[in-house]
């Protein structure tokens, strides 16, 4: 038997993803039956005198088709709970970090967290041919399922194939298409995805944002100055500087809040009662006939006309209102070729005028490399070198308070790394009171190798990791999380109330074994397979936890059905079967020993009101047909609709 999902995954297409994602926005274009209106869509098009269709242009790559369609598919994994975690210094955290492939967590989050986060951040690997990125995605299809897909040939197969295991452009590009596909989804409209790049994918990544995001929704790009010292290179050209992309799902609402400009060379020499200031330049490159006036000094009697090609950026009413209120000044005494006037500039004014946010990170040291390594090894692992150029926390602070509005924004990083976006969002909240909450997710990279004789063997840039005892890079991303809180509320003397843990969860696969279980079942037979959901516990997937099978499926449904992971679960009996309430209008049925006993207490609250849901949501592995007959027969005679979802 097959799951639900490993169904509808047969169905997808390159396009699915696109397509649905065009029905949510653009329903009046689909028919009934869910086919896309092309004809009408162009009419609509071409009453608006635009000819896209035509004139537009693609990024094209091998394994093109086949990231659209791992946008489209659903997950295959399953989501764990570690309990000791989240029932212990995670219990009243807000903040969340997943460890697993992060395109599967994407999948997972695309219900309920559509829409809901603000900004999202990733450093996503290089590609730089130096071990920084090998392609993790595997083709799971045959050859002849392959050219089914995406009408290839022999040669084309061969062709994609060959990009796996790759650090080739076409390998990061199907790598990464998915991921940012999947991303856009989650952004709120106001929001923003912020990525780093070098020079090795620059070119590549701005297409590929223009083609996701759009390139009406390019906000700019940022250099940052990343070393101070020379690296070797052979051609003499020294590469100091890396790059930030910034997209908006939204360009017309989108706004970045930047700096303030800084008012060291402001003073007041004149006692002048409107404050600080200093002389502006006043002529503008644009104007008119109004703005090119002579100006006839009273005190030496001297004309001042615009530089040739300007004008004055004022008109000649302003000009007498800012002499009444003594902005606009007269020299007393002037050489011939000098101005007979100034124009002062105020710091209040300049205060009140929109922030602005600087392309540049160069000039202070501190947004370097070299500052995210220093901070890591001296303040946060007792003098180890726990990871390899990790960003700044300064840099990534500025950023996202650069992007956020809001106090209590969510921030998203799927390439967690050293966790630098998390330390940064914690040290804004102690700054200035916030409430922003992370949302971290990590591959559980080996910190080592096992040789031909079993031995483990400490990887290039794991090693003082490795002899620490993290064996995976995701353990210490969550130990640089903990580490890092403990440093700020000592810093700040903060209270409990600051939020400095999360909610762990694994996103895993199912073992060989419960998936071979799944395809032997048989919907129709009266036997069940012994503790099927006992598969899904933490021990039986061979993970930290202590997370039993129910918790797995219960935690999975949440994600699936759009609950958030902290949604008001309560226990629910029948007749000594033990249910799950969600929100007091979802009831889960996930484990194995319902009885027509339990049918009929169920029935009973039901229809008695002692009990009201919408949906019953039951793990069809638990239940026989005469079980799920009873239950779909009770059900139909209550003079209550409730929606029954059977799942595999």
């Amino acid at each position: 038997m097959k799951t639900d999902n490993e169904k509808y995954n047969e169905s997808v297409q390159p396009n699915t993803f696109f397509l649905e994602n065009l029905k949510s926005k653009l329903p009046d274009f689909f028919s009934k039956d869910g086919k896309f209106d092309l004809d009408k869509f162009k009419s609509q098009l071409q009453e608006h005198n635009i000819d896209e269709l035509k004139d537009g242009y693609q990024l094209n790559f091998i394994g093109k088709d086949y990231a659209r369609r791992q946008a489209g598919e659903m997950t295959s994994t399953v989501i764990v709970p570690d309990e000791i975690q989240n029932n212990g210094e995670g219990k009243n955290s807000k903040n969340l970090f997943f460890t697993g492939d992060n395109l599967e967590v994407l999948r997972h989050l695309q219900t309920n967290y559509a829409g809901k986060v603000d900004v999202i951040y990733i450093d996503p690997p290089y590609n730089t041919g130096q071990n920084d990125f090998v392609y993790p995605d595997r083709f799971e299809y045959s050859d002849e399922k392959l050219k089914e897909m995406f009408g290839m040939d022999d040669e084309q197969v061969e062709r994609l194939k060959s990009i796996q295991g790759k650090s080739s452009h076409s390998a990061w590009l199907t790598f990464m298409y998915p991921r940012l596909s999947l991303a856009k989804n989650l952004l709120d409209n106001f929001g923003c995805i912020m990525v780093s790049i070098d020079e090795n994918e620059d070119i590549n990544l701005n297409e590929l944002l223009n083609e996701i995001f759009g390139e009406r929704n390019f906000i700019g790009q940022v250099i940052r100055k990343t070393r101070s010292s020379a690296n070797d290179v052979i051609n003499g050209f020294n590469n100091q500087h890396e790059f930030l992309y910034i997209y908006a799902k939204n360009a017309s609402v989108f706004k970045m809040t930047g700096d303030l400009k800084k008012f060291d060379n402001y003073k007041n020499p004149d006692n002048d009662p409107n404050g600080e200031w200093t002389t502006s330049d006043p002529s503008a490159k644009s104007g008119s006939i109004s703005t090119s006036f002579e100006i006839i000094n009273p005190y030496t009697g001297k004309k001042d006309l615009p530089p040739k090609g300007r004008y004055w950026s004022f008109s000649k009413e302003t000009m007498n209102e800012w002499i009444d209120s003594g902005k606009f000044v007269f020299k007393k005494s002037h050489k011939d070729n000098e101005r007979g006037f100034f124009v002062k500039r105020y710091v209040k004014e300049l205060k009140s005028e929109n922030k602005k946010v600087n392309s540049l990170f160069g000039i202070d040291n501190i947004y370097m490399n070299q500052y995210g390594t220093k901070y890591l090894r001296d303040e946060i692992f007792d003098n180890m070198d726990m990871f390899s150029s990790p960003k700044p926390v300064r840099f990534i602070k500025k950023i996202i308070s650069y992007a956020t509005i809001k106090k209590n924004s969510l921030i998203l990083d799927f390439f967690a790394g050293s966790s630098t976006t998390a330390d940064a969002v914690m040290q804004l909240n102690a700054e200035d009171g916030g409430r922003r909450k992370f949302i971290m997710v990590q591959l559980p990279e080996k910190t080592y190798t096992v040789n031909s004789d079993g031995k483990e063997v400490p990887t290039g840039g794991g090693k003082d990791a490795y002899k620490a005892g993290f064996k995976s890079i995701d353990e210490l991303s969550r130990e640089r999380i903990k580490r890092s809180a403990a440093k700020i509320r000592e810093d700040n003397n903060l209270s409990e109330d600051f939020d400095g843990s999360f909610k762990h969860y694994r996103v895993v696969e199912p073992t060989r074994q419960t998936l071979e279980k799944i395809e032997d079942f048989d919907i129709n037979n009266t036997d069940l397979f012994n503790d099927m959901v006992s598969s899904f516990s933490s021990d039986a997937l061979n993970v930290a936890g202590n997370a039993s099978g129910e918790q797995t499926i219960r935690t999975t449904w949440l994600a699936k059905d759009g609950y958030s992971f902290d949604a008001d679960v309560k226990k629910a009996d029948f007749a000594g079967y033990e249910a799950s309430l969600v929100e007091g209008s979802r009831l889960y049925l996930i484990n194995g020993g319902w009885t027509s006993k339990n049918t009929e207490d169920l029935l009973n609250k039901l229809g008695t009101h002692q009990l009201t849901v919408q949906t019953i949501v039951l793990f069809g592995y638990s239940f026989n047909i005469a079980e799920l007959r009873e239950l779909e027969i009770g059900l139909k005679q209550l003079d209550v609709n409730i929606n029954l979802l059977k799942r595999y």
